[in-house]
């Protein structure tokens, strides 16, 4: 359960991940972004795990970052996502980035090797992120389907703190 997490989450973070000034890329600088768990549905999954997952999706939480020139100046979104599926192995059937718009879409094998559906739709700008991540796949529980449903907004909060 924690890897289908990590995966999804680390969808949300390459996917607010920021570059240049350029529109429809974020800025470099000071980010706040808060990521909540919208939907997590696994088959097989015990009901103590459940009630657990229910609380934390109550709850969003919040990173903090800061992103520099450089970093921002390297920015691959679907690079990323592709070289941290946990496998490196992604076939995506939609890559728009661009006009300020994010929609990708694609197979990705996980950890393991099971195929997992990525799907992120959201806005990019420089000073407001807004991303929806969606992830369905075989249960971790074993022979059901799970999917989860990640929603993160960042904004650029100023200049980077030493």
């Amino acid at each position: 359960m924690t890897k289908l997490l990590t995966i999804g989450a680390l969808g949300v973070a390459l996917a607010v991940s920021g570059c240049s000034k350029d529109p429809g890329k974020r800025e470099a600088g000071s980010w706040k972004t808060e990521v909540k768990v919208e939907k997590f549905e696994v088959e097989g999954l015990p009901p103590e795990l459940k009630a657990a997952m229910d609380q934390r999706m109550q709850q969003a939480q919040t990173f903090e970052e800061c992103l520099t020139e450089e970093q921002a100046a390297k920015e691959d979104i679907a690079g990323e996502l592709s070289k941290n599926s946990g496998t490196g192995q992604c076939d995506w059937t939609k890559k728009d980035i661009s006009g300020g718009k994010i929609d990708i879409a694609g197979t990705c094998a996980g950890p393991t090797g099971e195929k997992q559906e990525l799907a992120m739709v959201g806005t990019v700008g420089p000073k407001k992120t807004d991303i929806r991540v969606t992830l369905k796949g075989p249960s971790p529980m074993g022979g059901g389907k799970m999917e989860a449903v990640m929603h993160a907004v960042g904004t650029h909060t100023g200049a980077c703190k030493s």
